[in-house]
């Protein structure tokens, strides 16, 4: 009785792990991540936000990579995301590079 039981948890873990469809999103922000600070800042308020199920940031290269559930979010809402802490992010598109602003200053201090 044990074994069938673990085999149909094991099924229904399966089944909700093949589920889900999930999509990477490759963005940079304004204004622009200068400090951990400004990373912990973009990591902290977008965990909250639905269907988000992973994000990297690279201070070096600017960009917020995010793994989300597209049968939750869309990348319109996460875009729209970044807006409630007042930063905006706009889609990079085929490892398209982004210029640092280095007269920028950081809004995180």
């Amino acid at each position: 009785m044990k074994k069938i039981i673990l085999l149909f948890a094991m099924t229904v873990v399966a089944m909700t792990a093949l589920a889900m469809d999930l999509q990477t999103v490759i963005v940079t922000t304004t204004p622009q991540m200068h400090c951990e600070n400004c990373e912990n800042r973009i990591k902290n308020n977008l965990r909250f936000e639905k269907g988000i199920k992973k994000i990297e940031t690279n201070i070096e290269k600017q960009t917020v990579t995010i793994t989300y559930d597209a049968d939750k979010t869309t990348v319109e809402n996460i875009l729209k995301g970044f807006e409630k802490f007042k930063y905006s992010a706009r889609v990079l598109t085929d490892d398209e590079p982004v210029e640092t602003n280095p007269d920028e200053e950081c809004p995180n201090m």
